[in-house]
């Protein structure tokens, strides 16, 4: 046996393998995302491993991520919430691949109360990662974060993942960033003008987000405000919009926990500070590690 196991986050535009000996990561590789125009799954994964195959091969690979998507390497049906962590685990796909067994684990499912469905593939490996990482948050009532392209705001009780919402926060700011009129200049890197928009865009959100996306052109041509502070603002005004709405949507926990690149995050905890909000940050890489462990 060679004493290694492989664990991979295999999203739409990047593929992640740890190598992971006696619980310890030893080895990270990259390749192509499951949404590569003309991509060969099983290729793909055997070209990033081939580096480790020297050392034998793996005695299993688990992955989580759009490559159980319907247009991904394996479908795997969804899981509906409430969603234990059992009930998830039971929901994977398995498979081989030269021999060796590989697990694809199930996203998940929940509708509002309005009856809209939502889903999530590959935050529900960090959320109970979370879970493993924090004991306390299997008890009682708590908020998780997901910021990103697409954020995600899951409850969790008891527990159990009872439900969660899909905030388009991310793709948004890109789609204005590079399609819109409100940020056409050229940002010049300028941290400190970003900042101040920032706080602006925070404080503007509170009075609604659609009413004060012009303002980031305007104040360009009538406030002597730059790119750079525009660009700031637009991140502030979408992620204070996101944070009012879901607070008006799902109610408040005791506190909340976020999840994600700790640059995207800081921006997250800022906005929560300013209204008085605690927070608490776990890293992505090791709630995803931890899920999938």
């Amino acid at each position: 046996m060679s004493g290694y196991t492989v664990l991979g986050d295999w999203g739409t535009t990047r593929l992640r393998l740890f190598r992971v000996e006696a619980g310890v990561v030893t080895d990270r590789v990259f390749g192509d995302g499951i949404g590569t125009p003309g991509i060969v799954p099983e290729a793909v994964l055997r070209g990033a491993l081939a580096p480790w195959l020297a050392a034998g091969a793996p005695e299993a690979i688990r992955l989580c991520g759009m490559v159980g998507a319907r247009d991904g390497w394996r479908e795997v049906p969804y899981a509906d919430c409430p969603a234990t962590r059992d009930a998830w685990l039971k929901a994977a796909t398995g498979l081989t691949l030269d021999g060796v067994p590989v697990s694809i684990m199930a996203g998940l499912a929940c509708a509002d109360a309005g009856g809209v469905p939502d889903v999530m593939r590959g935050e529900e490996t960090q959320l109970y990662g979370a879970l493993a990482l924090s004991p306390a948050l299997a008890t009682g009532r708590h908020i998780i974060i997901l910021p990103g392209t697409h954020s995600k705001w899951a409850v969790i009780e008891d527990g159990a993942i009872t439900g969660f919402r899909t905030i388009l926060t991310g793709e948004l700011f890109a789609l204005l960033r590079q399609h819109s009129t409100l940020a056409r200049g050229l940002a010049a890197g300028e941290a400190g003008a970003e900042a101040e928009g920032f706080a602006a865009g925070l404080a503007r959100a509170e009075t609604g987000v659609l009413s004060g996306l012009f303002g980031a052109r305007a104040m360009q041509l009538r406030g002597g405000k730059t790119p750079d502070w525009a660009l700031g603002y637009l991140s502030g005004l979408l992620i204070g919009g996101e944070i009012v709405e879901m607070r008006a949507a799902l109610g408040e926990a005791a506190r909340m926990t976020i999840i994600g690149d700790p640059r995207l995050v800081d921006r997250y905890q800022t906005a929560f500070e300013r209204i008085g909000a605690v927070v608490r940050r776990l890293d992505g890489d090791a709630c995803v590690l931890a899920g999938l462990s």
